[in-house]
């Protein structure tokens, strides 16, 4: 009987199993991690597979050597992921680099079926037949040695991956829409291979839209420091400040500790240790002249937001559903609320220089034709 998986503990053996797996087209690629109490994730194990055999790779004791760089660089094979996201983020604390070429198989299966975001278990069931255990899904990967039951869940992340791309390439192919996944896939990799603007992140807040200039200003210094602050000391967000925090920080201004005290579920420690930087941040910002401020987002509940978001999600609805395909993998929300930000300021949104371009301009054409109602 084949043995399903190889442990990987050394520069010998690593070398070795990208000598076998660099014979195959694909291979599938997946990792496990920990992230508890830091922001960024700790990497725990990187499995490699062909869909016979998996290569369970100890992160903790075998640095990337160049047999690996290359297997994992775009002379490689054709790298399998499944929802990808933070497995790109472990890559790159580990590699140093994104695998590349990458094929998303929860993307691909979603312009194969129409539904976004399967899960791996699920996609193998339906693909293969095959009911996948689920005894460690919550597990330490940290410690050592991993037991049995570990070793065998792991490798089977990866087995399933290079006979379900081969179906779904086959539908993809034939239905036109390879490149869409492929270009997809490519964005992704050029998305976690830039640094990430801080600067943007209090975007992200849903209400941010109710905040004044200058309490808007507050919101997106505190953010950026926030941001700054959880990667310089690898903390999670939450045991810093929370979102949520920030905005009630934002919203008050408050002009000394007591008052930045009173908000409810900042802890001691944060008082002590940064609330005279909170305080002057908050200070910078209420120094600044009216001509340095931050314009205020359109009010979603305002009826010039909705009059836009009706007719442009009914659009992309439409499309979406002519193709077969999941709504969010046309145009996703956050994309969605930028054009309609966008037009709400005066400008024209840009059509995405991708696969979308012709499927969106006629929305495009229809729904940001007229001047944005006030």
């Amino acid at each position: 009987m084949t043995q399903p998986w190889f442990w990987i503990d050394s520069p010998e053996a690593l070398n070795d199993a990208c000598a076998q797996l660099a014979q195959s087209d694909v291979i599938g690629v997946d990792t496990e991690f920990l992230r508890e109490t830091t922001f960024a994730p700790i990497p725990a194990l990187i499995q490699l597979g062909n869909g016979q055999q998996a290569w369970l790779i100890d992160p903790m004791a075998v640095a990337p050597t160049d047999a690996v760089r290359h297997l994992l660089g775009p002379e490689g094979p054709v790298k399998l992921l499944h929802a990808c996201g933070e497995d790109l983020e472990i890559f790159q604390l580990w590699l140093g680099d994104i695998p590349r070429p990458m094929i998303d198989t929860q993307v691909a299966e979603g312009f194969c079926c129409g539904e976004a975001g399967m899960g791996y278990k699920r996609l193998v069931e339906q693909r293969l037949g095959v009911d996948l255990p689920k005894d460690a899904t919550r597990s330490d990967w940290t410690q050592r040695p991993l037991t049995e039951t570990q070793c065998r869940y792991a490798a089977l992340d990866v087995q399933y991956l290079p006979p379900i791309w081969a179906q779904q390439k086959a539908e993809l192919t034939a239905s036109g829409r390879l490149s869409w996944v492929e270009a997809c896939c490519q964005a992704m990799i050029e998305a976690a291979s830039h640094p990430v603007d801080h600067s943007h992140y209090y975007l992200r807040h849903r209400q941010a839209w109710r905040l004044d200039a200058r309490r808007l200003a507050a919101l997106a210094r505190l953010c950026t420091w926030r941001e700054e602050e959880i990667r310089r000391r690898n903390i999670p967000r939450g045991y810093l400040a929370n979102d949520g925090q920030l905005m009630t920080i934002a919203e008050r201004l408050p002009k000394n500790i007591y008052s930045l005290a009173d908000i409810q579920g900042l802890r001691p420690s944060f008082i002590k240790r940064d609330g005279e930087t909170v305080l002057g941040i908050i200070q910078g910002v209420l120094a600044l002249p009216e001509s340095e401020l931050p314009k205020t987002l359109p009010s979603q509940q305002g009826p010039a937001w909705k009059s836009t978001l009706k007719p442009l999600r009914a659009a992309v609805n439409e499309v979406a559903e002519s193709l077969g395909i999941a709504p969010e993998l046309l145009m996703r929300r956050r994309e969605r609320e930028e054009w309609i930000t966008e037009w709400l300021y005066g400008m024209r949104p840009a059509l995405p220089d991708d696969w979308r371009a012709p499927l969106l301009a006629p929305i495009w054409d229809t729904v940001f034709v007229q001047p944005a109602a006030k």
